[in-house]
Formats: structure tokens, C-alpha cells, sequence
């Protein structure tokens, strides 16, 4: 890879759905990497061709999908109600992920990644890229195709340790099948389960579409993962994004003991710290992100030897991104009045990894909101995989209703605070399920630490900032407006 034909800025992969297709394009049609999230985009699809408003946007994407007969299949499957609008929704449930899912999911996971890749490529020659979470394993290999099939240009994957990907995108570029092993819990030695995902069986006798091969940066937060990930059997990553603790969403536990501050947060030292010489040492390009939302943070970046730096929190507040206006404007009004606060929330994500979480009212980071929430889980995406006595796979989350979690052979402790980001970040950007009580779920907000210095992107009078102005603030007098159409 020649270090000066990479992005120096890349948009951080927000999910589900913040990391939006506008905010992606503008980034991207500005010469730096814009990202879409792939995080639940089945869903995400299903729900936005409900709604009337929008829906032709995406019916003009999939009549683009090389298999136009799966792609009718689900236009005519998930037509729009009179009824659907804003926050007050009863959308029709779709199939839980899992091992030995049926096809009608599987299509519609590489079709609705597909749709989000083609609608930010669209009319421009700039670099997309989509981001997947390596703890939500079920989706991987049919979203990483439909995003191929799209011409994705970069897969970006954390939460874990992504170490089967460069194989993957090998045997996918050459048409070939490939195989991921899933994590599944009780397994006895010796026992193990993957899934599949094979060109030539899913193009079900039509002509096999050809696809590129993207680049992929893994996430890592230390040096020994990056040297792991650099020496894998199963590929190299072409370059790694190194991420902070103070990064927003999921973030790596401390590296040795935990100790926890007054406010019940896990406390990070140099430990946690990445040796930037050592991982110059590997060869391979990086990119510094937490905290790097500013013009110095960018510059030191680069003097440090990174490429660039990836951003996330200040392109999440943005005009263009898929979160709910309503909700970026209270944001903003709690940083003016100084009473916005994000927490590291130990216990929030069903993973077990930290999560960053804005308190804010009427959302889950609010205690009080969070209590009344009636658990639920009805769209799986973070479900664990496990072993049952009669040697079936079943499934589980700490977050679905305590009993039934318990009854799954799940330790009530993990239950005790966990929060539903499968709904919650899916009413963030307007699509929440209304409940059969009639209340809607709540939404949840994730944010990195420098969320209040996002103020400095604001112009005098205004209540929002768009992307374009902040890669102005970060790149500052060398930022040039243009469009790579």
C-alpha cells in the first residue's frame, strides 16, 4: 500500500444506521474515507421500506442488486403502512440471526449491504468503507459479500479479534466459498462451529457477479493484537486504526487488574497505552483515533508517524449523520448549558465490553428511563451462542427478559445492568418498535469523551454543524471544497 494514496481522515463506522449513507457520501466526496455502518441493516432496511417517506430511494438501490428476483422478493415482502410514522411504528418482525438461518435472511442481509455501500458510492469516484462489529459474528460473511458486491472499497472491523477477514475477502474476490468459526459458548474441547457462505450457491444458477477484494483495517487497542493480527495464518490486514479508551461506543477492557473510579468507571493506565514504535516495526499503515476530533490532534497524528486519524463523535452530531435531529439538538443544548456527560458503562453492552453511554433524559443512559423499560429482545444481533444439554446451538442475551435468560442456563449477574442496544440504537435514528403497549422503545446514545469539545464546530447562532465543517476545524487551512464526481 503507498502511504500518500490513503486517506489521512477516515469517518468512524457508527451503528446501527448513524454512520448514515449522506454523511458517508460527503466525507467521501470531500477526498477522505467515509463509512457506513453494517451493523443490523437487514433491519434497518426492512423498517425504511415501510415508510413511505424515503422508500423510493431505497427501491431505486435494490432494482440496482445483480439478482433482481431477491431483490423483488423484498420489496414485495415489506411494503409501507399509512400507519408508520416517526417514532410511533409497528414494524412487521423479522428472523433472529443464526447458525442455520434461512435464505430469506440471508438474502436480505447481503441485499441491505449491498444497498447501503451502492447508495454511497453513488455518483462520485471517492473511497467508502463499511464497518462490522467482530463480537456480531452471525451477519459477517453475507454482509461482507453484499458490500462487495457493491464495490466496497475498505471493510473495518473491532470488538474482538478479526483475524479470519483477510481470508475471507480473499476467497470472496476469486468467487469462492468461505467459512468463519463462531464463538459458541459451552462447547467441550475439541468441538467447534462455523458458518458458510458459498457465491456460487447464493447466485442460485445465475451468473456469478464478479467483485474486488477491499482493503481491511482491523481496530486494535494493543500492540500484541496488532503483531497477533500481522502474523495470522489466515492474512495480513492492510493496516490497522488504532483506537483509545476514550473512543466512543465499544471500547478494549484495561489491560491488567480492573480498578474502577468513584463514578464506577473502569480506569485505564499505561498499560492500555500502544507503543506506536513497535507497531511501525510491523510496516503496515495506521490510523490514530479517540480523542483526534481537532486540527493539533490531526497533526500530531501525523508527525507520529499515522496516516491520518479516524473520527467518529464529532460526524455523529452532524447534520448529515442517521441520528435523530431531535436528539442532536438536545445534545447540544445540554453541552451549552455544561450538563452533558458520557459514562463508561461497564455493564451497558450485552459483549462485556465497555460501552460509552450519554446520560441523557428520556434515553436508556438515563437511570430512571432505563428502569422502566420492559426488557425485550426481538432482534437478536448481539444474542450469544450456546451449547444446550441436548447438544443443539440455542441462544441468549443478557439483555432479553431475566427469566428467560436464566432459564437458557445464563448467570442472573450478567443480566444486572445491561441495556438493549439492538433497540436503543435503532430508535436513535428514528426507527424504534412501538411496543404492543403502545409505548416506543427508547433510544441510546453513544459518544467518545471529546463529545464536549464538539461545541467548537458550532457556527455563532446555529443549532447544528454540518461534516463539511468538521473537516474544516481538522484539516484546517489546507482543506479544499471539492467533489470527486
Amino acid at each position: 500500500m503507498e502511504t500518500q494514496k490513503l486517506p489521512e481522515i477516515i469517518q468512524g463506522g457508527m451503528g446501527i444506521g448513524v454512520s448514515s449513507v449522506k454523511l458517508a457520501r460527503t466525507v467521501s466526496m470531500h477526498g477522505y474515507l467515509g463509512v457506513v455502518s453494517g451493523t443490523a441493516v437487514a433491519t434497518t432496511l426492512a423498517r425504511r421500506l415501510q415508510v413511505l417517506k424515503g422508500r423510493r430511494t431505497y427501491e431505486d438501490a435494490l432494482r440496482a442488486f445483480p439478482y433482481p428476483k431477491m431483490a423483488n422478493r423484498i420489496l414485495e415482502k415489506y411494503q409501507p403502512s399509512s400507519h408508520l410514522e416517526g417514532l410511533k411504528n409497528r414494524f412487521k418482525q423479522i428472523e433472529m440471526p443464526s447458525v442455520n438461518q434461512s435464505d430469506d435472511l440471508t438474502e436480505l442481509m447481503v441485499v441491505a449491504n449491498f444497498v447501503e455501500v451502492y447508495l454511497a458510492k453513488k455518483g462520485h469516484q471517492g473511497l467508502i468503507g463499511i464497518n462490522l462489529l467482530e463480537k456480531i459474528q452471525l451477519p459477517t460473511l453475507a454482509s461482507l459479500y453484499g458490500a462487495m458486491l457493491a464495490g466496497v472499497d475498505y471493510v473495518i472491523m473491532g470488538a474482538g479479534i478479526p483475524k479470519h477477514i483477510p481470508l475471507v475477502l480473499d476467497q470472496f474476490s476469486k468467487g469462492l466459498k468461505a467459512s468463519l468459526p463462531i464463538k459458541v459458548s459451552g462447547e467441550l474441547e475439541g468441538e467447534s462451529t462455523s458458518i458458510f457462505f458459498d457465491p456460487l450457491t447464493f447466485a442460485k444458477g445465475e451468473r456469478l457477479v464478479e467483485v474486488k477484494r477491499p482493503k481491511f483495517l482491523a481496530i486494535i487497542s494493543s500492540t500484541t493484537l496488532a503483531l497477533h493480527l500481522s502474523r495470522s495464518t489466515s492474512g495480513t490486514p492492510d493496516g490497522f486504526i488504532v483506537e483509545k479508551p476514550i473512543a466512543g461506543g465499544h471500547n478494549a477492557p484495561p489491560r491488567g487488574q480492573l480498578s474502577l473510579s468513584d463514578d464506577g468507571e473502569p480506569i485505564y493506565t499505561d498499560k492500555d497505552v500502544v507503543d506506536l514504535e513497535v507497531l511501525k516495526k510491523i510496516g503496515l499503515p495506521f490510523w490514530l483515533a479517540g480523542g483526534y476530533g481537532h486540527h493539533q490532534a490531526y497533526l500530531d497524528a501525523k508527525a507520529a508517524g499515522a496516516v491520518g486519524i479516524q473520527v467518529g463523535t464529532a460526524f455523529a452530531l452532524s447534520r448529515e449523520s442517521g441520528m435523530s435531529r431531535s436528539l442532536k439538538e438536545r445534545i447540544i443544548d445540554a453541552l451549552k448549558k455544561g450538563i452533558a456527560k458520557v459514562k463508561t458503562d461497564l455493564l451497558a453492552s450485552p459483549t462485556g465490553f465497555p460501552f460509552k453511554v450519554v446520560n441523557l433524559k428520556d434515553t436508556t443512559g438515563d437511570e430512571k428511563t432505563y428502569q422502566e423499560r420492559k426488557r425485550i429482545c426481538d432482534i437478536g444481533y448481539l444474542r450469544e451462542a450456546y451449547r444446550k444439554d441436548n447438544g443443539d446451538i440455542g441462544y441468549r442475551c443478557p439483555s432479553e427478559p431475566v427469566e428467560a435468560y436464566v432459564k437458557k442456563g445464563g448467570d442472573i449477574k450478567d443480566t444486572i445492568g445491561r441495556k438493549c442496544l439492538c433497540n436503543g440504537l435503532m430508535s436513535t435514528i428514528g426507527f424504534g418498535q412501538q411496543k404492543s403497549d403502545g409505548t416506543s422503545e427508547p433510544p441510546i446514545i453513544t459518544a467518545g469523551d471529546d463529545l464536549l469539545y464538539l461545541l467548537d464546530f458550532l457556527k455563532p447562532g446555529e443549532k447544528l454543524y454540518s461534516a463539511i465543517d468538521v473537516l474544516k476545524v481538522i484539516v484546517g487551512n489546507t482543506f479544499k471544497s471539492l467533489t470527486l464526481n
